[in-house]
């Protein structure tokens, strides 16, 4: 086998980029709803700007957990 091996950090960096491919989904729903909507379609569009914001609210919750485990994790650390 000639090919380079994957970097051990594959995981991590699939993550990342999955999390950038959501944020930017959501984004362009919400975008297309609301161009969709203008043209006077509001029932039509409603199904993408409701995924969208639902990306969006997703993607806050996820962080928020994952800031308030690093917290708990540096403020063990720190008081043993």
């Amino acid at each position: 086998m000639t090919g380079s091996s994957p970097p051990q950090d594959a995981p991590a960096s699939a993550a990342h980029w999955r999390e950038a491919v959501l944020a930017l989904s959501s984004l362009l729903l919400i975008g297309l709803a609301l161009v969709h909507g203008m043209a006077g379609d509001w029932v039509q569009s409603f199904p993408a700007l409701s995924i969208g914001v639902g990306l969006l609210m997703y993607s806050w919750t996820a962080r928020r957990r994952r800031r308030g485990e690093l917290l708990r994790a540096l403020r063990l650390k720190r008081n043993p």
